[in-house]
């Protein structure tokens, strides 16, 4: 299908309400598609292959955006291994096989730059999956990503199904998750300055020693490169999705004080887990498709910040300064 997208195509986004769901939906409702197909959780439980294969048939879709699933960060990794585990694996499952019983055109499946080893050589080729140990710190969920990106590989060897997977680097955003106990990084160090800010503390202790590396790509530029690969991209592995530049921990901690709370001190809690080392994409492969990121770092977190006041404030659930 390496041509435009119908304006009527009947597009169903798997997971609208999360931080990628969202973004992909307000990306497809912007470009003009008329049948944006979405269900709560409460309406579908996507867990449910019964559920799910009723949804399909009756709904119809024709295009999938597969970016469900149970997300968080080390912490939430660590004390849910069996949610992360179950509740991916059986998402992935239920989405994929139900795309192939009714006829999807086109699935995309969205992975998580986790699934490659530990050790992996820097910057990360699609190649590089499976050649080494996982980090142990998010393992559940890298071996569930795994999973899925092999079961859309399976689907379209054995009956021909264009089902195809796009593994984004570390994301951040509106909608993000800002729970100091389930957030990844960023959203994280964004709460946690935005909380000394208000209450006027002085110092703010950030996990880790601040050296791992890291990359961050805005989610609404993963939206775009999720729709550019679903018209442009048909190939049978998956893609690298990022900005092909990383920063260190505390160089990103500075960044974020910098912006939320100026006067705060940041101290680093080496005692806690660090997770893998460096963490950086090698992009050439969607660059040569040609997509490139568009928004900057730290415009993006401003723009995320000012998200986050702006909902809190509205939601009365977090303090925001007068």
């Amino acid at each position: 299908m390496s041509e435009a997208i119908p304006q009527d195509a009947r597009i169903f986004v798997a997971g609208h309400r999360g931080l990628v769901g969202s973004a992909i939906e307000r990306r497809l409702r912007a470009l003009g598609f008329a049948n944006v197909l979405t269900a709560t959780r409460e309406q579908l439980d996507l867990r449910d292959q019964a559920a799910v294969n009723y949804w399909f048939r009756a709904n119809r879709p024709e295009l999938v955006y597969l970016v469900a699933g149970t997300v968080g960060g080390i912490m939430a990794n660590a004390t849910r291994p069996a949610e992360f585990l179950y509740d991916n694996m059986m998402i992935h499952a239920t989405v994929v096989h139900a795309s192939h019983l009714f006829g999807v055109d086109k699935l995309l499946y969205l992975g998580s730059s986790c699934i490659y080893p530990r050790e992996a050589a820097q910057p990360i080729r699609e190649d590089a999956l499976l050649t080494g140990p996982l980090e142990p710190t998010n393992e559940p969920y890298a071996l569930a990503k795994i999973a899925g990106i092999r079961l859309c590989e399976s689907y379209r060897r054995q009956y021909g199904c264009n089902f195809i997977s796009a593994m984004p680097t570390n994301l951040y955003g509106p909608h993000d998750n800002f729970d100091l106990t389930s957030s990844h990084v960023l959203p994280a160090l964004i709460r946690k300055f935005h909380d000394a800010r208000v209450s006027g503390a002085a110092v703010v202790e950030v996990w880790g020693s601040g050296t791992p590396r890291r990359e961050f790509l805005h989610v609404d530029d993963l939206a775009d490169a999720c729709v550019f690969l679903m018209e442009r991209y048909d190939g049978d592995t998956h893609v690298n999705v990022g900005t092909g530049e990383d920063l260190s921990i505390g160089e990103l901690a500075v960044m974020v004080r910098d912006l939320v709370h100026p006067a705060a001190e940041v101290v680093f809690d080496p005692s806690k887990p660090d997770g893998t080392p460096r963490k950086l994409l090698d992009v050439s492969r969607l660059h040569e498709l040609g997509w490139h990121h568009s928004i900057d770092l730290a415009d993006g977190i401003a723009s995320t910040y000012d998200w986050f006041v702006r909902n809190a404030a509205r939601q009365k659930s977090i303090t925001v300064p007068a």
